[in-house]
């Protein structure tokens, strides 16, 4: 026992005594990027469903906004496990020669699904009206565009953009589970790996989505803040209050569920409890504790708690969003980089450790950076071609 518990002592600070199968990691920082953006999607995506489904009339002001942010990221939500894969071509396979009983190939088809029968959809529907006016008072290329964009339905009248709106609810209402399946699988994905002690629990295609909808609001409302100083127009407080109660809300459930499956994992002490605390003291302790659970949940609940319970002024609270939101997405990334970088730091055989540095100089940190950017450049053509505001002066 003596000799167990010197090694036990002893491995922190062993480096790389692994089996040769384990020499490397295979999942890197592009595969931390990919359910980090699924998550904005299906985050961006519950918040429009707020104003669209449930008839929280003060998120209306982001309705739009948070269609079109969950359609930018939602085009590039697949980039990183096309860079990944290093042939991306052969991802087609997936729909040539599908393979239904493979969560990792079923997303090609949840996520066209999503793309193509629920967000573009829900998109046509709520703009239709708008591409038949603006069809007819742009001009150029604009207008052009606009009339493509109609699809030749140029019937505005009240009973046609009633059915507009009946279609594009029902539409909303699909969406709902399309978009935490689209989410939730990955947590599936991580969660039903057995041979994996970090990952292995039936908590985590939960804790994956409550943290996708926490990102996702917190995202809007940054965007939202974002373009109205942009613009140089008035923040409607009632609509940002209403965004940080829900996220205040989903954040300490979220937090809530985490707790949970820590605590399980301490109570249970299955023979990996001793490796796994190992290296959250450890090779995770920045990432994890300071980075996930204090920098980027405890510190951001804080503020939204203080804008909530101590009557902060408006300036103030735009201010406590504002920080709160942006700690609330770097914490959620690191959130996703412990999962799956986290699950690949110990060895099989609980003896050891491997190392992972991030060489923020080459090949794969400008990629993940160029992708990390991109979803913003597609969101500024979105709303260059879609103005969201364009209802405030009907």
């Amino acid at each position: 026992m003596e000799i167990i518990e010197m090694l036990y002592k002893l491995l922190p600070l062993v480096q790389g005594f692994i089996y040769p199968n384990e020499i490397e990691l295979h999942w890197g920082l592009l595969i931390v990027l990919y359910p980090y953006i699924t998550g904005l999607v299906a985050g961006a995506f519950i918040l429009a469903s707020l104003a669209r489904v449930f008839n929280v009339s003060e998120v209306k002001p982001t309705y739009r906004l948070s269609l079109l942010t969950a359609l930018a990221f939602l085009l590039v939500a697949t980039l990183p496990l096309l860079a990944h894969l290093g042939h991306p071509e052969r991802a087609f396979e997936i729909f040539f020669t599908p393979k239904l009983d493979s969560a990792m190939a079923m997303f090609g088809f949840v996520y066209a699904w999503y793309l193509m029968a629920v967000l573009l959809l829900e998109i046509w529907f709520d703009y239709r009206a708008d591409f038949v006016m603006w069809s007819k008072t742009e001009r150029g290329l604009k207008k052009w565009f606009y009339k493509i964009l109609t699809l030749g339905v140029n019937n505005i009248s009240a009973g046609a953009l009633e059915l507009d709106e009946k279609i594009g609810r029902a539409i909303t209402v699909i969406g709902i589970p399309s978009a935490f399946l689209l989410h939730g699988y990955v947590g599936f994905i991580f969660g039903s790996v057995k041979a994996n002690p970090w990952w292995s629990t039936p908590l985590m295609p939960i804790i994956f989505l409550m943290s996708a909808m926490v990102s996702g609001i917190a995202a809007v409302m940054l965007i939202y803040m974002v373009t109205q100083w942009l613009r140089r127009k008035i923040i409607d407080m009632k609509c940002l209050d209403t965004i940080g109660l829900y996220l205040f809300n989903i954040f300490v459930i979220d937090f809530s569920l985490e707790m949970l499956d820590l605590i399980h994992r301490i109570y249970e002490a299955e023979e990996s409890f001793d490796i796994i605390s190992l290296m959250m003291r450890s090779n995770l302790f920045w990432t994890q504790f300071v980075g996930q659970i204090l920098v980027g949940t405890l510190v951001p609940i804080s503020l939204l708690g203080i804008s909530f319970f101590f009557s902060a002024k408006p300036g103030a609270r735009k201010k406590l969003y504002f920080i709160s939101s942006i700690l609330t997405l770097l914490g959620i990334f690191a959130m996703r980089w412990n999962v799956v970088v986290g699950g690949q730091l110990f060895s099989k055989s609980f003896l050891g450790f491997t190392t992972y540095k991030l060489n923020l100089i080459g090949a794969e940190a400008y990629i993940a950076a160029a992708i990390a950017v991109l979803p913003l450049f597609i969101l500024a053509a979105l709303l260059y071609l879609l103005p969201p505001w364009e209802e405030e002066n009907r």
